[in-house]
């Protein structure tokens, strides 16, 4: 199956496409704003450098967050009219599965930063979730975490360092490239894709 995976939730604009096992071409750029200007230029010169249509694509799978707002909507958009244009079918996946299942150990948490006191988490073991998707406050993740004992993935990994102690934080900025395609093969279709909001926006409307 030739599959495109995107993310722009976190501080990254990340593109894929895969056959199967085979990676054909990625895309990386780690940034903090601009993922709605630079998500097409990247998806289209992947596409070239795999030498592929993209009638031919067979899936399309967008990460649905948590993470920012406006970069979940830019990549759920694109995604979504990609879709609708070449009629591959749209899948999405959890930004906290993604991160946790970008290592290979026995159980993992995705965790991101969500300021204020509040980390977002969930904990896996071996691709099976141990909690469901959450924003939690800092030191009851940290006492979760430690409970569980897994390996802190992402880019509030950090946090954990002392909580959790040597090794068992992975910081990383956002999921891994093979990681998403694979995830976005796996998962299922047919569903509605919609955007996994834990909170409230941080900016509010004047007055």
């Amino acid at each position: 199956m030739i599959v495109l995976g995107l993310d722009v939730c976190l501080n990254a604009c990340s593109v894929a496409v895969t056959d199967g096992d085979r990676v054909l071409a990625r895309a990386s750029q780690v940034m903090a704003r601009g993922h709605q200007e630079r998500l097409a230029p990247m998806v289209q010169a992947v596409m070239a450098e795999a030498r592929l249509a993209f009638v031919r694509l067979e899936r399309v799978g967008v990460t649905v967050g948590p993470g920012s707002f406006t970069g979940l909507r830019v990549g759920l958009a694109f995604a979504k009219g990609l879709a609708l244009a070449t009629g591959a079918p749209l899948v999405g996946m959890g930004t906290l599965q993604a991160l946790a299942a970008s290592a290979d150990d026995g159980r993992t948490a995705g965790v991101i930063d969500a300021r204020r006191g509040q980390v977002y988490a969930q904990a896996f073991e071996a691709g099976r979730p141990l909690d469901p998707p959450q924003v939690l406050p800092f030191d009851v993740a940290a006492a979760r975490l430690r409970e569980l004992a897994v390996l802190a993935i992402g880019p509030g990994a950090g946090l954990f360092a002392e909580t959790l102690g040597v090794g068992r934080t992975l910081e990383i900025a956002a999921p891994d490239l093979d990681v998403l395609a694979r995830l976005a093969e796996a998962a299922p279709a047919g569903d509605e894709v919609r955007p996994l909001y834990l909170r409230a926006p941080d900016a509010k409307l004047p007055g």
